[in-house]
């Protein structure tokens, strides 16, 4: 593969990229580029070298995939590409289009003069990975764009146009056309004696860069404590105003080296690399045709019911939302409305952006208005007999091709398709509360769903900007039956000993947005008492009654009713810890016979977290998940799991198969319940023989 084309126009040497799809600066690419420089500068006939990319890309940056292999280290580095630019003899310019980021920004910088469309995107964020510019860029941007400018774009990671930059030093031309013709011509009339700029002889001069700077290390410290790349960031720019380039250099690369080892770094490209892979299905082409959706049916304007309409009104697409009463459906409207309102109350859209929105939205009480619509999602009560009356009625009144989900989060998808003559139309698209906000949409795919159905379900929700995760089916899917061993877990430690403020408090320190019983009583700890009744009422013998039966019969429901597993002051949300409830639980503890013992954090964050992990390797033995990748991208878009940590299996995977599997065989051995702390199957097969679970 040729991974640059050399090609000569009237005295310019132009280098086009071609390491499709975004001319990653992979080991290839870095040597045909040198190559390329060596052979204009060798020929006497060429006047400058035009270095550019495609309409898509001049360059994404380093090829992520070869961090941490030979090849990232091997020559030419891309700081060698760079000084190779920066020593040339001949001008050369940079045409900049598409998406110029990371080592693509850091490459044009090494560039005499860099011309760019006015779309292009430009950015340097590798914070978001965990690292920090690692090719100059920490030292090159501030010279061109001044010190505040620079610290912002690189500690946030920001991505802008070149049209906003178009003042800088960072660009000689911004154009509106094709950058790559506008930069032979700005190249055929650089002069022949003029000394060629380099970026590295600018100063960085700002009179505020002490203020500025502690400004920025205070921020950082407030808002990214768990992250150590940020406050690299800060200290590597600042680096540029105190320090030789050449020392800046070094320091610079003295930081990425540091953070590139850092487990935060290794989490952040996991995620990276795992939100990339969670949309490809093996069985399904990428070129699979998808189904038009021009209109949207919501069944339900309930709180999921008109989140999930929000959704799609945000990407522009009219939404049907149907309710059973006028006064639940205007109770809907006014409360999309209302968010949209305290939104724009925020400046994050403007007033006619509302009207703009709510007008894509019409409301009926009849079925038969939703006939044209090409996408119904059902959001109505969690019971398949409901379920059913709806599915039938949907499968009366909806066109032929249409595709028909359900938001169950727990129930059989397979089930609810058998209720049309359609199962390959029917799919499950679990949103998760308040799905106006939360990122993941767990994309449920039946036995008999349709290929071109879960393929368009997939690029609907990366339009609606969502992370969609395939599921196949089970009860709970991925995400909630996770969350039923997690909750096992904490509430068997509980039992054992510990508090579920100490609980709380482990598993937040941990990273977690909330620990469990906290979010019990954000939710509502009816919702979980009515599910556990219907498995009662259908297996009284086999139900084991939980402390938080106890609690729901004393009318506990969580911060709704001021009291769950904490009691909260009218108008105050903060949880205070409640003796009755501490008594509560030693009264169950002495009625199962059992005596409590002291637990350290670190065991009650092993139980619940691993108890995550084995679930999940069960979940992927079984084939409901595709990819070990995919459960993190699920634990951490839609359960909180901190981002830090990279997701429940990669976590397991960086503290040890063979210890997760040796500390789940302890907590079984001293366990009431040992069967559920079995190790899966893949776990101990990949614990023995070292691989990574994939």
């Amino acid at each position: 593969m040729d991974h640059a084309f050399y090609e000569e126009k009237d005295g310019i040497a132009v280098i086009t990229f071609n390491n499709p799809p975004v001319n990653g600066l992979s080991h290839g690419l870095r040597k045909a580029i040198v190559e390329g420089v060596d052979r204009a500068n060798n020929n006497t006939a060429i006047r400058a070298i035009v270095l550019g990319g495609t309409e898509r890309a001049f360059s994404g940056g380093a090829d992520v995939t070869e961090f941490g292999t030979p090849k990232a280290g091997q020559a030419p580095t891309l700081r060698t590409v760079i000084e190779v630019l920066e020593q040339s003899a001949k001008p050369v310019v940079a045409a900049i289009n598409g998406v110029c980021l990371g080592g693509g920004l850091e490459l044009a910088l090494g560039a005499h003069y860099r011309v760019a469309a006015a779309a292009a995107r430009v950015g340097l964020p590798e914070v978001k990975l965990g690292i920090l510019p690692g090719a100059g860029g920490t030292q090159r941007l501030p010279r061109v764009l001044g010190l505040e400018k620079a610290l912002n774009m690189i500690v946030s990671g920001q991505v802008v146009k070149a049209a906003t930059l178009a003042d800088s030093a960072l660009f000689d031309k911004v154009v509106e056309g094709d950058p790559q013709a506008a930069a032979i011509d700005f190249a055929k009339g650089l002069a022949s004696d003029v000394p060629l700029k380099r970026v590295r002889d600018l100063a960085v001069s700002d009179a505020d860069a002490d203020a500025l700077l502690l400004n920025a290390r205070n921020a950082v410290k407030a808002g990214s404590a768990r992250f150590p790349a940020p406050a690299a960031c800060v200290e590597a720019v600042a680096a540029s105003t105190n320090m030789a380039f050449d020392d800046g250099l070094a320091f610079e690369r003295q930081q990425f080296t540091q953070l590139l080892n850092s487990s935060e770094s290794l989490a952040l490209r996991h995620v990276f690399a795992a939100e990339r892979a969670a949309t490809k299905i093996p069985d399904v082409p990428a070129d699979t045709p998808l189904r038009p959706i021009n209109r949207v049916g919501v069944i339900g304007a309930g709180t999921m019911g008109g989140g999930i309409s929000m959704n799609y009104l945000n990407a522009g697409i009219p939404v049907v939302l149907l309710e059973q009463k006028e006064e639940a459906l205007q109770r809907g409207v006014a409360t999309i409305r209302k968010n949209y309102e305290n939104t724009m109350k925020k400046g994050r859209i403007t007033a006619e952006q509302v009207e703009e929105r709510m007008n894509l939205l019409s409301t009926t009480l009849s079925y038969d208005a939703l006939g044209e619509v090409d996408l119904v999602i059902e959001a109505v009560f969690e019971d398949m007999g409901v379920k059913e009356v709806v599915f039938r009625e949907l499968d009366r009144v909806i066109k032929p091709g249409a595709i028909l989900a359900s938001n169950t989060s727990t129930l059989d998808v397979d089930q609810i398709a058998a209720f049309t003559k359609r199962p390959q139309d029917v799919i499950g698209l679990h949103f998760f509360s308040p799905a106006n906000v939360m990122k993941l949409l767990e994309i449920v795919r039946g036995a008999k769903t349709a290929k071109d159905v879960l393929a368009t379900c997939i690029d609907m929700g990366k339009k609606i900007g969502k992370k969609p995760v395939v599921s196949g089916v089970c009860d709970g899917f991925i995400g909630n039956r996770m969350l039923y061993a997690y909750r096992d877990a904490a509430d068997e430690v509980m039992l054992q000993g510990a508090a579920p403020s100490q609980i709380d408090r482990a598993l937040e320190n941990f990273g977690f947005a909330m620990g469990p019983y906290r979010v019990g009583d954000l939710a509502g700890l009816d919702i979980g008492w009515a599910i556990r009744k219907r498995k009662k009422e259908a297996d009284p013998q086999g139900y084991e009654e939980v402390v938080a039966d106890r609690l729901c019969e004393a009318g506990r429901f969580g911060q709704k009713t001021g009291a769950g597993w904490y009691r909260y002051v009218a108008g105050d949300r903060k949880p205070q810890v409640d003796p009755e409830v501490e008594n509560l639980i030693e009264t169950f503890r002495k009625e199962k016979g059992v005596t409590s013992r002291k637990i350290s954090d670190q065991e009650i964050v092993e139980r619940c977290v691993y108890a995550l992990a084995n679930e999940g390797a069960k979940i992927l033995e079984e084939g409901i998940a595709l990819r070990a990748s995919d459960i993190d991208i699920v634990y951490l878009n839609g359960y909180g799991f901190p981002l830090h940590r990279g997701g429940p299996m990669h976590y397991a995977q960086q503290a040890g198969l063979f210890n997760v599997v040796r500390a789940l065989r302890q907590f079984g051995a001293t366990s009431a319940r040992p069967q559920a702390w079995q190790p899966a199957a893949l776990l101990e097969k990949h614990a023995e023989s070292g691989d990574a679970l994939k």
